[in-house]
C-alpha cells in the first residue's frame, strides 16, 4: 500500500475523494451524481484518471465501467494529512496544533474533553 496520503490535490480532486470515500466506492456516473455543481461527465472521468494516476484511487472493472475505491483507509489518510498539516504549520507541535484547534471551535463538549484526556494519558504512558 503506498505511503502518502492525498496531498496537493485540485479542489475537484479533494472532492472526488470525499465522495468515494462516502461510498466506499463508484462510478464516473455515480460520483458526477454526487457532486455539487458537477462538471461534465468526461470531467469526471479525466479527474478519476488524475487521481488513479497519482495514487489516490484504484479501479476495477465491472463489465464495461470501472468502479473507482479509494487506495487508503479513510482513518489512514486522515492521519497521515493530519501529520503533514502538523509538520507544514505548527513546526512539528502537536501540542500547537491542538491549541489552534480548542482555540477555534466555538464549543468543546463535555464528552471530548474527556476523550483528549484519555487520549493524552495514554501517550504519557506509552513513552
Amino acid at each position: 500500500m503506498p505511503k502518502k496520503a492525498p496531498l496537493n490535490l485540485s479542489r475537484r480532486e479533494r472532492q472526488i475523494l470525499e465522495i468515494l470515500y462516502r461510498l466506499g466506492s463508484g462510478t464516473a456516473a455515480d460520483v458526477t451524481a454526487q457532486m455539487a455543481d458537477a462538471p461534465t461527465y468526461t470531467t469526471v472521468r479525466g479527474l478519476l484518471r488524475i487521481l488513479e494516476n497519482k495514487g489516490h484511487i484504484k479501479h476495477e472493472q465491472d463489465g464495461v465501467r470501472y468502479v473507482y475505491s479509494p487506495v487508503w483507509p479513510k482513518s489512514s489518510a486522515g492521519t497521515s494529512v493530519l501529520s503533514h498539516v502538523i509538520k507544514t504549520f505548527f513546526n512539528g507541535s502537536p501540542s500547537d496544533a491542538m491549541a489552534a484547534l480548542l482555540g477555534s471551535s466555538s464549543h468543546v463538549s463535555d464528552e471530548e474533553l474527556q476523550r483528549l484526556t484519555r487520549l493524552v494519558e495514554r501517550a504519557k504512558k506509552a513513552r
